[in-house]
């Protein structure tokens, strides 16, 4: 008949002496992560919801700059007040998700906002 081993803890297996490794930042190996996960959900919503509008191409004198002001704007308040970005940083976020949101196609848009997401880990801040 075999005779089985109970399983060591991983405390016992690695040593008592050994480091206490902390868990990892969100963004894994990239650093932490740059900008608020609200942004980035935000940035998929915007560019779903002008989604109908890709068809007419005479409402894009409207829907372009609505989108962009829709993103940018709340992007600067979300970074400046959640992540506590200087006002410089928060405004040059603000733009690049500004100008993602106002591509008259949600091509753009949701693919990006949804890799910032992932990148964030989608965790709660």
């Amino acid at each position: 008949m075999p005779t089985f081993k109970v399983a060591e803890s991983p405390a016992s297996l690695a040593g008592e002496n050994s480091p206490v490794v902390p868990p990892p930042a969100p963004g894994g190996n990239l650093g932490p992560v740059p900008f608020h996960p609200s942004a980035a959900a935000l940035l998929v919503v915007v560019d779903n919801l002008w989604a109908l509008e890709d068809w007419l191409v005479l409402t894009w004198i409207l829907t372009i700059p609505l989108s962009f002001l829709s993103v940018a704007l709340p992007t600067y308040w979300i970074q400046r007040r959640l992540r506590r970005d200087s006002r410089r940083t928060a405004v040059l976020k603000a733009l690049f998700f500004g100008v993602v949101a106002a591509v008259p196609t949600s091509v753009t848009g949701t693919p990006i906002g949804l890799a910032l997401l992932a990148w964030a880990g989608v965790r709660r801040s």
